[in-house]
This record gives C-alpha cells, structure tokens and sequence, in this order.
C-alpha cells in the first residue's frame, strides 16, 4: 500500500521545471556570493514565515540552524506564478516591502515574462518592470547580468 500526501495547491510542472532551473542557473552565476535557498521559510517581522519559490540570501551558514532568513539576509527573492499571480503581484509585493525586501521578482508563468519590484517608498514598491529579455542587474550584486530568458525558461 502507498500513501501520499497532496497539497491543496500541487505545484504544476512548468512552476517546478522554471523555479528549478533558474535557482541552478542562479547558484551558477552568484557562486559563494549568496546562497539560494529553494522554497524553504523566511522570517519576517510580522511573524508569518513564507516559502518563496527562490531566495537569494546571504551565505550565513550555520546560523541558519537557528533561524530563517530575515529581510536583512536577503538580497531578493522569485516567486513563479500561473494560478497565484494576482496573489504574488499585490499581497506578497506589499508584504515583502513591508518587511524591507528591497527586490522582488515576479515571473509570470503565462504571459513568459519577469515582474521586477524595486525601491521601497512608504511600505510599497516604487518601481515596477516588465521585462522579457536581455538581461538585468539584481540591487544587490550590480556587477552581474542576469538573462531574463534563464529566469522566465523561454
């Protein structure tokens, strides 16, 4: 006899497939420069604890033994979307600013393009992009260019 346990939402597989190759191609360009933490819990000050489908945080270790990333150990996060986005591009951008995140990622699985949040002013996002393609340099590591294209998996 199997047993399995179903989420209420199963991730489908181009979520999967697309999150999953954009963290590899992540930790491939960031090399020990950020860890990428891959729907696993962040911290924040609100006490909720949600798991982005890509975290790039800072290479802390041990530390993490003990906690979860907070907002100060994280240079972004990615979150891919098909049946969530409304729910990622209004609820989870106004939480993650909020919180101090100063960028967050949005792909939309559908329409095959990058979301990108920018500049927090009075608890929200400022800046918001739309891209789908050629490349773009994450806040924290300006000296690195990012293919739109490996994020989105076009």
């Amino acid at each position: 006899m199997s047993f399995f346990l179903r989420l209420p939402w199963p991730e489908g597989e181009p979520h999967a497939y697309c999150s999953h190759e954009s963290a590899e191609y992540l930790a491939d360009l960031l090399g020990k420069r950020a860890a990428i933490r891959q729907a696993k819990p962040i911290t924040l000050p609100n006490d909720s604890e949600p798991e982005p489908d890509i975290a790039i945080v800072q290479r802390l270790g041990r530390e993490y033994r003990e906690h979860h990333p907070y907002p100060e150990n994280i240079f972004w996060l990615i979150e891919y979307a098909n049946s969530s986005l409304e729910k990622d591009l209004e609820r989870k951008s106004k939480i993650y600013a909020e919180a101090g995140i100063l960028e967050y990622w949005v792909v939309n699985l559908k329409k095959l393009h990058l979301v990108v949040f920018r500049e927090i002013l009075d608890g929200e996002y400022a800046t918001k992009l739309t891209l789908t393609a050629g490349t773009i340099q994450p806040l924290a590591f300006p000296d690195i260019s990012i293919a739109v294209e490996q994020i989105i998996n076009s």
